[in-house]
């Protein structure tokens, strides 16, 4: 796609993560003093897709068609320093991240009301951008994750059940020390630990996920989304503690097997147009291993 804003070059050029649908194409554009990149494709009213980690736009490949055959424009970016975007050294609270998006939309000439969909990290920053211009996000769909301040700091506690990743991910060079060299082996135990439908993952679908995460470098920035969780929280906490709410429609997505209904019970307070849906036979990567029935719910909240 040559919008008028390509003047930006791909960064590394390494595109290395599968071929885009039928009907996409890519783009790069610069947008808050980065490259982004991001895959394109459909008309109509602008949806945008924010993946998690550790993944790409790619995650997002089997509903992207779908949506753009019922009426959407779909936008999905790789996030700051992942995939083709550029890996910064900073920037990488929620709160910049949203200003990313925003500028993104921007430069591809979208300045109304957008649809939101974050995953992840991607529904963390989904969240902020929501928190920051509710006027400017007509929907919201929040997928599979624990959101900072509500909830994800009882997520990183070991001591109580708590995900061991989180502290490991948060501490500054030893992950990257740790999982260079081993990454495709790190992410084939990952997706089998966390999916519930392991064959969405095969092989050569790990193949194209390591590419984009292999390497010191890519493993740094890609850590950057974790090191900033706590002060993503202290944000977050600050907002509900002026009294906000969201004041848009909010749909809290969780697959059977991995977060259910939690996410749902922690926006309540603060969503009071919420709705919820639970993905039947689905582990934490919804887009992934159910993607015709996450795509109907997708439809159905959007319109």
């Amino acid at each position: 796609m040559n919008t008028p804003h390509d003047s930006a070059p791909d960064p590394v050029s390494r595109r290395v993560d599968g071929p885009v649908p039928d009907g996409f194409e890519h783009t790069t554009v610069t947008a808050n003093g980065i490259t982004l990149h991001a895959v394109i494709g459909g008309s109509g009213t602008p949806v945008l897709l924010l993946h998690g980690w550790p993944q790409t736009w790619r995650a997002w490949r089997h509903v992207m068609p779908i949506l753009a055959e019922h009426g959407y424009r779909v936008i999905a970016p790789d996030l700051r320093g992942l995939g083709d975007s550029t890996r910064a050294p900073g920037g990488y609270d929620k709160d910049t991240q949203a200003e990313d998006m925003r500028a993104l939309l921007s430069r591809l000439g979208i300045t109304g009301e957008v649809r939101l969909v974050g995953h992840d990290i991607g529904g963390m920053v989904a969240f902020a951008y929501a928190r920051r211009h509710p006027q400017q996000v007509a929907r919201l769909a929040l997928v599979e994750l624990a959101l900072p301040g509500f909830g994800l700091e009882g997520a990183m506690n070991v001591a109580t059940g708590g995900s061991f990743h989180f502290g490991l991910f948060m501490t500054p060079e030893v992950p990257e020390l740790l999982l260079d060299g081993t990454e495709h082996a790190f992410m084939t135990w990952w997706f089998n630990r966390l999916a519930h439908v392991t064959a969405a993952f095969p092989p050569e679908e790990i193949t194209a996920i390591t590419a984009s995460y292999t390497g010191r470098e890519a493993l740094r920035a890609s850590f950057g989304h974790y090191r900033t969780l706590l002060q993503d929280g202290r944000t977050n906490q600050a907002w509900t503690e002026s009294g906000a709410v969201l004041p848009m429609p909010v749909l809290a997505v969780g697959g059977e097997h991995n977060v259910g209904t939690r996410l749902a019970e922690a926006l309540r307070p603060i969503a009071p147009h919420l709705s919820a849906a639970v993905i039947k036979d689905s582990g934490h990567f919804v887009p992934d291993e159910r993607p015709e029935d996450f795509a109907q719910q997708l439809i159905d909240f959007l319109a």
